[in-house]
Formats: C-alpha cells, structure tokens, sequence
C-alpha cells in the first residue's frame, strides 16, 4: 500500500482557516465569546438527550451525533483492563466505532491494536491529546508513525484521544476522528472531553442492564468461522478449511454477528477477540 507523505498527513497544525468557517461553532463569523455559548449548548443538549438512556448502544449513537458537529464523522469507544501479574492490557469490556470498514478490516488483519500508539499514549496519560503530537514526540517509533501515515491513506487524517483511568488498573479511550487536518481548538477538546467522560460514566453505570453484561455463547462451528474470519480467510476459504459449504460458514457467520451485535464480520471478530472468545 503506498504511504501518504509524513508532512501530508500530521504536519504541525496552524490555527484554523477560512475553510473551517463551514463548522458553525467555531465560525470566523463568531465572535469568542458566542462560540462558547454555542458549545455549552450543545453539550447541554447532549447530557438532556443521555437522561435516562440505559443503553450503551443509544449512548454512542447520541455521542457520534455530538461529535459530529465538531467535524468528527468517526469515533471509536474501547474499555481495557490489566492482565493480573502483567502489565499488558487485555482487551475485554466494550467496543463500540463508527470507522471505516476497510479500516477496521486492514486494522485487525494487521494486528495494529498491538503497536496502536493511540492506546499506548492513553495508558500513561490523563488529558485528551493531539494525534499529531503523538505523531511528532520524540518516543514516537517509525512503526507507530507508519500507523498513522496508513490510517491517512483510509481518510483518517487527524484526531484527538480521550483517556478514562478507573480503579484496579481499569482504563478506556474514546477517539474523535476526522478526514481533514483542521485543528481542534482548545475550547472544542474541553468539551468533547466532558462529553466523552460523562458517555463512559453512563456506560460503565449500566454496563450491568445491557448487552456487555451476558458474554454470548457461540457454537464450535460459529467460533471457529470467526476465528478464520479474524485471521483475514474468505468465507470460500474458511469453508475449504473447515471442510463445509460457502453458504453454510455464512449462515454461522450471520449468527455470530447477531450474537455479538456486529454490523460486520470484521466487527463481530474484533468485539470475539475483545470478549476472550477467541484469539487473534
């Protein structure tokens, strides 16, 4: 795959210009002030639109409609938690994006979630930050700059993290994504910090009522078409493996993504790899 140019794709970020003048709370057209104001009510409107919300699910479709107006089209939820006598994080607890398909396919193919220098930095970081100083620290690997330079590529070209530190080694992430390299100010991190802690607050709260509490039991057959799936096989080649028909390994298939709520094969082996069910 060719490579997007490093200074194409997290360069330093200027103030913003006149093109962002299309994203009405941070208008030109504003003064200060009125922008503020803007951003207090729409966030205010979010926490009214969460009241009583029970569902994670509801939740991230509400948060992916807030961050929306920050020109943030993609956002991705993960809850991790140490390994006991480790400390490598495991991934169980929930998952919840809104990427591009063929990014999350070329992500969990590739085993990124490995190297992410996105979850690294939100481990031993308590503020939201720039993907772009990621980009540019100085602990930065060439690997993990390739991450970035390849998520570019898919029209991922900027963003910022949200890290969620809880007790017993308990943390999670919530990342803004967008497709251009404008820069989040100041004021518009704030809020989608405080709307990415009060999402995950209500998640974690009623974790217990929802689809995260049960883990979904597969068949040996639907485990182990998952199990190729997230190995990057085509149901042609998983039936060949499996000695069974193509329509029949996308029968299992289809079930395994209605038991873990996938929208997609990729997603239901990456929320399979995530619950412990199999592994990549």
């Amino acid at each position: 795959m060719e490579r997007t140019p490093k200074t194409a794709v997290y360069k330093r970020q200027e103030p913003a210009t006149k093109s962002s003048a299309r994203f009405a709370m941070v208008s030109s057209a504003h003064s200060p002030n009125a922008a503020g104001e803007t951003l207090a009510i729409n966030f205010n409107r979010f926490v009214e639109q969460t009241d009583g919300v029970a569902q994670c699910k509801r939740l991230f479709e509400l948060l992916s409609a807030f961050a929306l107006t920050f020109g943030c089209p993609w956002i991705a939820y993960g809850s991790l938690k140490l390994q006991r006598k480790s400390s490598k994080p495991s991934r169980r607890g929930p998952i919840m994006l809104n990427f591009p398909d063929e990014w999350q396919k070329r992500y969990f193919e590739m085993g990124y979630d490995r190297i992410d220098p996105i979850i690294k930095t939100s481990r031993g970081q308590a503020g939201a930050f720039r993907w772009s100083d990621v980009y540019e620290h100085a602990s930065t690997t060439e690997e993990e700059r390739r991450f970035f330079d390849e998520a570019a590529t898919f029209g991922i070209r900027s963003g910022i993290s949200v890290p969620l530190h809880g007790p017993n080694g308990r943390f999670a992430f919530i990342s803004f994504a967008q497709y251009h390299d404008r820069a989040i100010h100041s004021i518009e991190t704030n809020y989608l910090q405080l709307a990415a802690v009060h999402f995950h607050r209500m998640c974690e709260k009623f974790a217990s009522l929802d689809e995260f509490k049960a883990e979904p039991v597969l068949s040996l057959r639907e485990r182990d078409c998952i199990l190729w799936t997230a190995r990057g096989k085509s149901s042609w080649e998983i039936g060949q493996i499996l000695g069974i028909s193509y329509n029949t390994v996308n029968f299992h298939l289809k079930n395994v993504k209605r038991k873990l709520d996938a929208a997609s094969r990729t997603l239901a082996a990456i929320k399979a790899v995530n619950l412990g069910i199999i592994e990549s």
